[in-house]
Protein backbone atom coordinates (compact mmCIF):
# COMPACT_ATOMS: atom_id res chain seq x y z
CA UNK A 1 0.00 0.00 0.00
CA UNK A 2 1.41 2.95 -1.00
CA UNK A 3 1.17 6.21 1.28
CA UNK A 4 -0.77 7.82 -0.98
CA UNK A 5 -3.70 5.69 -0.66
CA UNK A 6 -5.60 7.14 2.23
CA UNK A 7 -5.72 10.63 -0.21
CA UNK A 8 -9.52 10.52 -1.37
CA UNK A 9 -10.27 12.08 -4.48
CA UNK A 10 -7.14 14.13 -4.93
CA UNK A 11 -5.52 12.67 -7.66
CA UNK A 12 -3.99 16.28 -9.14
CA UNK A 13 -2.32 16.54 -5.57
CA UNK A 14 -1.21 13.52 -5.10
CA UNK A 15 0.53 13.44 -9.01
CA UNK A 16 2.61 17.05 -7.81
CA UNK A 17 3.58 15.68 -3.97
CA UNK A 18 4.95 12.25 -6.02
CA UNK A 19 7.13 14.40 -8.54
CA UNK A 20 7.77 16.62 -5.76
CA UNK A 21 9.32 13.72 -3.62
CA UNK A 22 11.53 12.54 -6.63
CA UNK A 23 12.79 15.27 -7.24
CA UNK A 24 13.45 15.35 -3.12
CA UNK A 25 15.04 12.33 -3.66
CA UNK A 26 17.08 12.94 -6.62
CA UNK A 27 18.27 16.23 -4.61
CA UNK A 28 19.68 13.87 -1.74
CA UNK A 29 21.46 11.60 -3.96
CA UNK A 30 23.30 14.06 -5.70
CA UNK A 31 24.12 16.14 -2.78
CA UNK A 32 25.85 13.02 -1.39
CA UNK A 33 28.20 12.52 -4.15
CA UNK A 34 28.82 15.88 -4.09
CA UNK A 35 26.71 17.05 -7.31
CA UNK A 36 23.95 18.97 -8.71
CA UNK A 37 21.19 17.85 -9.81
CA UNK A 38 20.26 18.90 -13.26
CA UNK A 39 16.45 20.12 -12.07
CA UNK A 40 14.58 19.35 -8.77
CA UNK A 41 12.24 22.34 -9.15
CA UNK A 42 9.25 20.34 -8.41
CA UNK A 43 10.82 20.67 -4.58
CA UNK A 44 11.09 23.51 -1.97
CA UNK A 45 11.20 24.18 1.28
CA UNK A 46 7.79 25.07 2.44
CA UNK A 47 4.13 24.12 1.01
CA UNK A 48 0.70 24.81 2.16
CA UNK A 49 -1.99 22.28 2.13
CA UNK A 50 -5.18 24.23 2.15
CA UNK A 51 -9.04 22.70 1.61
CA UNK A 52 -12.21 22.45 3.49
CA UNK A 53 -12.90 19.94 6.13
CA UNK A 54 -12.56 16.87 5.64
CA UNK A 55 -10.70 17.41 2.46
CA UNK A 56 -7.23 15.46 4.00
CA UNK A 57 -4.93 18.36 4.47
CA UNK A 58 -3.46 16.13 7.17
CA UNK A 59 -3.12 13.33 6.08
CA UNK A 60 -1.61 14.60 2.50
CA UNK A 61 0.75 16.40 4.63
CA UNK A 62 1.85 13.40 6.22
CA UNK A 63 2.07 11.25 3.15
CA UNK A 64 4.39 13.63 1.57
CA UNK A 65 6.18 13.36 4.71
CA UNK A 66 6.25 9.34 4.83
CA UNK A 67 7.43 9.63 0.74
CA UNK A 68 10.36 11.89 1.59
CA UNK A 69 11.74 9.48 4.26
CA UNK A 70 11.44 6.87 2.15
CA UNK A 71 14.28 4.42 2.22
CA UNK A 72 12.65 2.08 -0.47
CA UNK A 73 15.39 0.18 -2.42
CA UNK A 74 13.20 0.52 -5.78
CA UNK A 75 14.45 4.23 -5.51
CA UNK A 76 17.33 2.99 -7.16
CA UNK A 77 15.63 1.48 -10.09
CA UNK A 78 13.61 4.41 -10.91
CA UNK A 79 10.94 3.90 -8.71
CA UNK A 80 9.18 6.74 -6.70
CA UNK A 81 9.57 7.62 -3.47
CA UNK A 82 6.34 6.19 -1.11
CA UNK A 83 6.12 2.59 -0.81
CA UNK A 84 4.48 2.71 2.48
CA UNK A 85 6.45 -0.72 3.69
CA UNK A 86 9.94 0.60 4.46
CA UNK A 87 10.83 1.71 7.85
CA UNK A 88 10.60 5.21 6.68
CA UNK A 89 7.40 5.59 5.25
CA UNK A 90 5.80 3.26 8.11
CA UNK A 91 7.34 5.26 11.13
CA UNK A 92 6.66 8.23 9.70
CA UNK A 93 2.95 7.22 9.27
CA UNK A 94 2.40 6.42 12.54
CA UNK A 95 3.80 9.00 14.04
CA UNK A 96 7.21 7.04 15.64
CA UNK A 97 10.39 8.69 12.94
CA UNK A 98 12.75 10.57 14.59
CA UNK A 99 13.07 13.41 11.63
CA UNK A 100 9.01 13.71 11.37
CA UNK A 101 7.46 16.14 13.61
CA UNK A 102 3.47 16.68 13.49
CA UNK A 103 2.30 19.38 15.11
CA UNK A 104 -1.49 19.55 15.93
CA UNK A 105 -3.51 21.62 18.75
CA UNK A 106 -6.58 20.58 20.95
CA UNK A 107 -6.50 24.23 22.83
CA UNK A 108 -7.87 27.65 20.82
CA UNK A 109 -4.50 28.63 19.53
CA UNK A 110 -0.31 28.06 18.88
CA UNK A 111 1.61 30.55 20.74
CA UNK A 112 5.26 31.56 20.63
CA UNK A 113 7.08 29.67 23.00
CA UNK A 114 5.25 26.19 21.23
CA UNK A 115 6.74 27.69 17.95
CA UNK A 116 10.12 28.60 19.39
CA UNK A 117 10.39 25.10 19.96
CA UNK A 118 9.48 24.06 16.45
CA UNK A 119 12.14 26.51 14.62
CA UNK A 120 15.24 25.50 16.93
CA UNK A 121 14.19 22.06 15.90
CA UNK A 122 13.76 22.82 12.60
CA UNK A 123 18.04 24.44 12.54
CA UNK A 124 19.07 20.53 13.64
CA UNK A 125 20.17 18.08 10.67
CA UNK A 126 17.97 15.60 10.29
CA UNK A 127 19.23 12.36 12.29
CA UNK A 128 18.50 9.36 10.79
CA UNK A 129 16.40 10.35 7.77
CA UNK A 130 17.14 12.27 4.69
CA UNK A 131 14.97 15.04 5.84
CA UNK A 132 13.91 16.95 8.58
CA UNK A 133 10.14 17.55 8.21
CA UNK A 134 8.06 19.50 10.49
CA UNK A 135 4.14 19.17 9.57
CA UNK A 136 1.89 21.96 11.24
CA UNK A 137 -1.89 20.61 10.57
CA UNK A 138 -3.16 24.19 12.44
CA UNK A 139 -1.40 26.63 10.90
CA UNK A 140 -4.41 28.83 10.89
CA UNK A 141 -4.19 28.53 14.87
CA UNK A 142 -1.15 30.05 15.11
CA UNK A 143 -1.40 33.54 16.83
CA UNK A 144 0.37 36.78 15.46
CA UNK A 145 3.21 36.87 17.60
CA UNK A 146 3.51 32.63 17.02
CA UNK A 147 3.54 33.61 13.33
CA UNK A 148 5.86 35.83 12.81
CA UNK A 149 8.48 33.43 14.92
CA UNK A 150 7.30 31.09 12.02
CA UNK A 151 8.34 33.35 9.19
CA UNK A 152 11.85 33.50 10.12
CA UNK A 153 12.08 29.91 9.85
CA UNK A 154 10.47 29.94 6.57
CA UNK A 155 12.37 32.54 5.17
CA UNK A 156 15.61 30.85 5.65
CA UNK A 157 15.32 27.47 6.29
CA UNK A 158 17.74 24.89 7.18
CA UNK A 159 19.59 23.04 4.37
CA UNK A 160 17.34 19.64 4.59
CA UNK A 161 14.14 20.95 6.15
CA UNK A 162 10.74 21.30 4.87
CA UNK A 163 7.61 22.79 6.42
CA UNK A 164 4.13 21.44 5.27
CA UNK A 165 1.46 23.89 6.72
CA UNK A 166 -2.40 23.00 6.69
CA UNK A 167 -4.95 25.50 7.08
CA UNK A 168 -8.76 25.84 5.57
CA UNK A 169 -7.59 28.48 3.38
CA UNK A 170 -4.62 31.19 2.15
CA UNK A 171 -6.52 33.62 4.53
CA UNK A 172 -5.89 31.96 7.67
CA UNK A 173 -2.36 32.06 7.26
CA UNK A 174 -0.52 35.04 7.21
CA UNK A 175 0.55 37.00 3.82
CA UNK A 176 4.02 36.82 4.48
CA UNK A 177 4.30 33.14 5.15
CA UNK A 178 1.99 32.10 2.72
CA UNK A 179 3.67 33.35 -0.04
CA UNK A 180 6.93 32.02 0.68
CA UNK A 181 5.08 28.48 0.31
CA UNK A 182 4.13 26.57 -2.23
CA UNK A 183 0.15 26.32 -1.97
CA UNK A 184 -1.63 22.92 -3.18
CA UNK A 185 -5.48 23.38 -3.04
CA UNK A 186 -7.60 20.37 -2.11
CA UNK A 187 -10.83 19.50 -2.47
CA UNK A 188 -13.95 18.07 -0.95
CA UNK A 189 -13.94 14.40 -1.97
CA UNK A 190 -17.48 12.55 -3.54
CA UNK A 191 -19.67 10.95 -1.68
CA UNK A 192 -19.17 8.04 -3.94
CA UNK A 193 -15.74 7.68 -3.40
CA UNK A 194 -16.47 8.42 0.68
CA UNK A 195 -18.15 5.78 0.74
CA UNK A 196 -15.61 3.12 -0.95
CA UNK A 197 -13.29 4.05 1.44
CA UNK A 198 -15.56 3.23 4.55
CA UNK A 199 -16.46 -0.19 2.78
CA UNK A 200 -12.78 -1.03 1.46
CA UNK A 201 -10.54 0.18 4.77
CA UNK A 202 -13.56 -0.37 7.29
CA UNK A 203 -15.41 -3.00 6.24
CA UNK A 204 -18.68 -0.83 7.19
CA UNK A 205 -21.49 -1.91 5.41
CA UNK A 206 -22.72 -0.93 1.82
CA UNK A 207 -26.05 1.16 3.20
CA UNK A 208 -24.13 2.77 6.08
CA UNK A 209 -21.22 3.68 4.15
CA UNK A 210 -23.37 5.42 1.55
CA UNK A 211 -25.77 6.99 4.05
CA UNK A 212 -22.62 8.19 6.29
CA UNK A 213 -20.71 9.39 3.22
CA UNK A 214 -24.12 11.33 1.71
CA UNK A 215 -24.56 12.99 5.79
CA UNK A 216 -21.47 14.13 5.87
CA UNK A 217 -20.98 15.25 2.10
CA UNK A 218 -17.61 14.00 1.60
CA UNK A 219 -16.10 14.33 4.90
CA UNK A 220 -14.28 11.28 5.80
CA UNK A 221 -13.26 11.85 8.90
CA UNK A 222 -16.99 12.59 10.47
CA UNK A 223 -18.27 10.23 8.06
CA UNK A 224 -15.92 7.53 9.61
CA UNK A 225 -17.78 8.57 12.82
CA UNK A 226 -21.31 8.41 11.72
CA UNK A 227 -20.80 4.74 10.87
CA UNK A 228 -19.08 3.66 13.58
CA UNK A 229 -20.20 5.68 16.67
CA UNK A 230 -24.15 4.94 17.78
CA UNK A 231 -23.89 8.02 19.90
CA UNK A 232 -22.65 10.64 17.24
CA UNK A 233 -25.70 9.10 15.12
CA UNK A 234 -28.30 9.71 17.84
CA UNK A 235 -26.49 13.16 18.29
CA UNK A 236 -27.08 14.18 14.56
CA UNK A 237 -30.45 12.86 14.73
CA UNK A 238 -31.01 15.25 17.60
CA UNK A 239 -30.14 18.39 15.65
CA UNK A 240 -31.71 17.12 12.84
CA UNK A 241 -35.32 17.82 14.78
CA UNK A 242 -34.27 21.54 16.16
CA UNK A 243 -35.95 23.28 12.96
CA UNK A 244 -39.10 21.33 14.56
CA UNK A 245 -39.01 22.70 17.44
CA UNK A 246 -38.77 26.44 17.24
CA UNK A 247 -42.58 27.22 16.98
CA UNK A 248 -43.02 28.95 20.49
CA UNK A 249 -40.15 30.90 22.10
CA UNK A 250 -40.06 28.64 24.91
CA UNK A 251 -39.09 25.60 22.43
CA UNK A 252 -36.44 27.78 20.77
CA UNK A 253 -34.77 28.51 24.08
CA UNK A 254 -34.69 24.66 25.70
CA UNK A 255 -33.70 23.62 22.16
CA UNK A 256 -30.80 25.71 22.75
CA UNK A 257 -30.12 25.04 26.30
CA UNK A 258 -30.31 21.44 25.02
CA UNK A 259 -27.53 21.88 22.30
CA UNK A 260 -24.70 23.79 24.18
CA UNK A 261 -25.62 21.25 26.76
CA UNK A 262 -25.06 18.10 25.08
CA UNK A 263 -21.35 19.86 23.38
CA UNK A 264 -20.70 20.50 26.86
CA UNK A 265 -21.00 17.22 27.68
CA UNK A 266 -19.19 15.48 24.64
CA UNK A 267 -16.24 18.10 26.16
CA UNK A 268 -16.57 16.09 29.98
CA UNK A 269 -16.61 13.12 28.05
CA UNK A 270 -13.46 13.57 25.65
CA UNK A 271 -11.50 15.35 28.83
CA UNK A 272 -12.21 13.45 32.17
CA UNK A 273 -10.27 10.45 31.03
CA UNK A 274 -7.14 12.32 29.76
CA UNK A 275 -6.91 14.89 32.02
CA UNK A 276 -6.65 12.47 35.02
CA UNK A 277 -3.99 10.63 33.32
CA UNK A 278 -2.22 13.83 32.58
CA UNK A 279 -2.20 14.61 36.45
CA UNK A 280 -1.11 11.35 37.65
CA UNK A 281 1.77 11.83 35.25
CA UNK A 282 2.52 15.17 36.25
CA UNK A 283 2.04 14.35 39.95
CA UNK A 284 4.22 11.29 39.17
CA UNK A 285 7.11 13.14 37.55
CA UNK A 286 6.97 15.95 40.08
CA UNK A 287 7.61 13.08 43.14
CA UNK A 288 4.47 13.34 44.83
CA UNK A 289 3.29 10.30 46.57
CA UNK A 290 0.18 7.94 45.76
CA UNK A 291 -2.87 10.01 47.29
CA UNK A 292 -0.03 12.19 48.65
CA UNK A 293 0.40 15.93 48.95
CA UNK A 294 2.14 17.56 46.38
CA UNK A 295 5.86 19.09 47.22
CA UNK A 296 6.77 22.10 47.35
CA UNK A 297 7.41 24.44 44.58
CA UNK A 298 4.65 22.99 42.10
CA UNK A 299 2.10 24.54 42.56
CA UNK A 300 2.71 26.47 39.58
CA UNK A 301 3.18 23.42 36.97
CA UNK A 302 0.08 22.11 38.55
CA UNK A 303 -1.81 25.64 37.92
CA UNK A 304 -0.36 25.60 34.40
CA UNK A 305 -1.66 21.92 33.45
CA UNK A 306 -5.30 22.84 34.68
CA UNK A 307 -5.09 26.42 32.61
CA UNK A 308 -4.40 23.89 29.42
CA UNK A 309 -6.96 21.49 30.36
CA UNK A 310 -9.61 23.56 30.57
CA UNK A 311 -8.59 25.71 27.29
CA UNK A 312 -8.82 22.19 25.64
CA UNK A 313 -12.18 21.70 26.86
CA UNK A 314 -13.41 24.91 25.83
CA UNK A 315 -12.11 23.77 22.09
CA UNK A 316 -13.89 20.92 22.59
CA UNK A 317 -16.84 22.51 23.27
CA UNK A 318 -16.61 24.97 20.36
CA UNK A 319 -16.00 22.11 18.27
CA UNK A 320 -19.16 19.91 19.14
CA UNK A 321 -21.18 23.06 18.67
CA UNK A 322 -19.76 23.79 15.41
CA UNK A 323 -20.57 20.50 13.79
CA UNK A 324 -23.70 20.72 14.85
CA UNK A 325 -24.31 23.48 13.34
CA UNK A 326 -22.73 22.64 10.39
CA UNK A 327 -25.20 20.02 10.25
CA UNK A 328 -28.29 22.39 10.83
CA UNK A 329 -26.64 23.96 7.50
CA UNK A 330 -26.92 21.26 5.52
CA UNK A 331 -30.80 20.23 6.80
CA UNK A 332 -31.71 23.97 5.76
CA UNK A 333 -29.30 23.73 2.03
CA UNK A 334 -31.48 20.42 1.77
CA UNK A 335 -34.98 22.40 2.39
CA UNK A 336 -33.88 25.19 -0.11
CA UNK A 337 -33.11 22.09 -2.73
CA UNK A 338 -36.38 21.14 -2.46
CA UNK A 339 -38.21 24.52 -2.46
CA UNK A 340 -36.42 25.35 -5.57
CA UNK A 341 -36.46 21.47 -7.21
CA UNK A 342 -33.05 21.62 -7.82
CA UNK A 343 -32.87 18.02 -7.71
CA UNK A 344 -30.23 17.86 -5.96
CA UNK A 345 -29.25 14.81 -3.86
CA UNK A 346 -30.64 15.37 -0.71
CA UNK A 347 -28.14 15.07 2.18
CA UNK A 348 -30.51 14.29 5.18
CA UNK A 349 -32.57 11.89 3.10
CA UNK A 350 -33.13 10.14 6.47
CA UNK A 351 -35.19 12.93 7.66
CA UNK A 352 -36.98 13.53 4.21
CA UNK A 353 -40.10 13.74 6.58
CA UNK A 354 -38.56 16.83 8.58
CA UNK A 355 -36.97 18.12 5.58
CA UNK A 356 -40.68 18.64 3.79
CA UNK A 357 -42.64 19.42 6.77
CA UNK A 358 -40.35 22.72 6.54
CA UNK A 359 -40.06 23.12 3.09
CA UNK A 360 -44.27 23.40 2.69
CA UNK A 361 -44.32 25.57 5.59
CA UNK A 362 -42.24 28.56 4.26
CA UNK A 363 -40.23 29.61 1.39
CA UNK A 364 -36.76 30.38 -0.27
CA UNK A 365 -36.17 33.54 1.51
CA UNK A 366 -36.70 32.59 4.79
CA UNK A 367 -34.59 29.42 4.19
CA UNK A 368 -31.55 31.67 3.00
CA UNK A 369 -32.33 33.95 6.53
CA UNK A 370 -32.57 30.38 8.24
CA UNK A 371 -28.78 29.29 6.85
CA UNK A 372 -28.00 33.31 7.17
CA UNK A 373 -28.43 32.66 10.91
CA UNK A 374 -26.52 29.67 11.42
CA UNK A 375 -23.55 31.22 9.84
CA UNK A 376 -23.79 34.02 12.16
CA UNK A 377 -23.81 31.95 15.15
CA UNK A 378 -20.52 30.21 13.81
CA UNK A 379 -18.96 33.49 13.52
CA UNK A 380 -20.22 34.63 16.65
CA UNK A 381 -19.03 31.63 18.82
CA UNK A 382 -15.06 32.31 16.79
CA UNK A 383 -15.39 35.93 18.42
CA UNK A 384 -15.66 34.46 21.80
CA UNK A 385 -19.75 35.11 22.46
CA UNK A 386 -21.23 32.64 25.36
CA UNK A 387 -22.01 29.58 23.03
CA UNK A 388 -25.83 29.88 25.50
CA UNK A 389 -26.38 33.20 24.03
CA UNK A 390 -25.26 32.80 20.65
CA UNK A 391 -27.06 29.43 20.24
CA UNK A 392 -30.22 31.10 21.68
CA UNK A 393 -30.39 34.37 19.23
CA UNK A 394 -29.93 32.16 16.17
CA UNK A 395 -32.82 29.92 17.23
CA UNK A 396 -34.84 32.89 17.70
CA UNK A 397 -33.91 34.00 14.63
CA UNK A 398 -34.79 30.54 13.24
CA UNK A 399 -38.28 30.93 14.34
CA UNK A 400 -38.87 34.06 12.65
CA UNK A 401 -37.27 33.41 9.58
Amino acid sequence: MAVWDDLVGQERVQEQLAAAAKDADALVTAGAAGERPADASRMTHAWLFTGPPGSGRATAARAFAAALQCTSPDRALGGSPGCGFCDGCHTSLVGTHADVEVVRTDLLSIGVKETRDLVRRAQLSPAVGRWQVIVLEDADRLTEGAGNVLLKAVEEPAPRTVWLLCAPSLEDVLPTIRSRCRHLTLRTPSVSAVADVLMRRDGIEPEAAASAARATQGHIGRARRLATDERARARRASVLKLPLRIDEVGGCLKAAQELVDSAAEDAKQVSEEIDAKETEELKAALGAAVGGRMPRGTAGAVKELEDRQKRRKTRTQRDSLDLALTELTGFYRDVLAMQLGSGLALANEDARDALDRVARSSSPERTLRRIEAVLACREALDANVAPLLAVEAMAMALRAG
